[in-house]
C-alpha cells in the first residue's frame, strides 16, 4: 500500500460514521423545526420545505463544485441518471413519509428508530436480489441472517418499550 492509500484506507469509515451522525440528528431536528413553526395545521410542510432548500443547496451545489473543480466531462448515459433520479426520489419520498409519520404521532425516537432499523434490511435485500453474492444466497454465514434478525428485533424493541413523554416545556410569555 502507498503512502496516498494508507492516509485514505478508512475514509470510506469516516464518512459513513459522518452519515450516521447527521442522519441520527435528522429526525430530532425535523420534528423541532415542525414544533417551532409554531403552526399545528402546516408546521410539517413548512419545516420540509426548508430540509427541500437545504438539499438543493448541498446536493446540487456540492456536486456541481466537484464535478467542475474535476474537470469533469458532462457525458451522462441515461440509465445512470434515470437510476440516479430514482434513488433521489426513494430518498425524499422517504424523508416526506417520516415527516407524515411524525404528524400522525409517531415518537421520533421511535420513528427513525424503525426507519433506522428496517432500511438496513431492505438494502441488503433489494441489493443481494439484484447483486448476488458469490455462490448465490446459500454462501452468505449466519453472522449475516443474525444482524437482519437483530436489527429487527432492535426496531421492534424500541417500538414496543419507548418511555413515557417527558412534561412539555413551560410556555414562555413574551412582554
Amino acid at each position: 500500500m502507498t503512502p496516498d492509500q494508507s492516509s485514505t484506507a478508512n475514509l470510506w469509515l469516516l464518512f459513513a460514521l459522518l452519515t450516521v451522525a447527521t442522519w441520527g440528528l435528522y429526525g430530532v431536528l425535523l420534528h423541532s423545526g415542525q414544533m417551532a413553526m409554531g403552526d399545528p395545521a402546516n408546521g410539517r410542510y413548512k419545516a420540509f420545505l426548508w430540509v427541500g432548500i437545504a438539499y438543493v443547496v448541498i446536493a446540487v451545489v456540492g456536486p456541481l463544485a466537484m464535478l467542475l473543480a474535476n474537470g469533469s466531462d458532462w457525458d451522462m448515459p441515461g440509465k445512470g441518471i434515470l437510476l440516479s433520479l430514482l434513488a433521489g426520489t426513494a430518498g425524499a419520498l422517504g424523508a416526506f413519509c417520516v415527516l407524515l409519520a411524525f404528524g400522525a404521532q409517531g415518537h421520533p425516537a421511535v420513528v427513525m428508530s424503525i426507519v433506522f432499523a428496517g432500511a438496513p434490511i431492505v438494502n441488503a435485500v433489494v441489493a443481494f436480489s439484484l447483486h448476488p453474492p458469490a455462490g448465490g444466497m446459500g454462501a452468505l454465514r449466519w453472522p449475516f441472517y443474525l444482524g437482519l434478525a437483530l436489527a429487527a428485533t432492535g426496531g421492534t424493541l424500541v417500538t414496543l418499550y419507548k418511555p413515557a413523554p417527558g412534561k412539555p416545556p413551560a410556555a414562555v410569555v413574551e412582554e
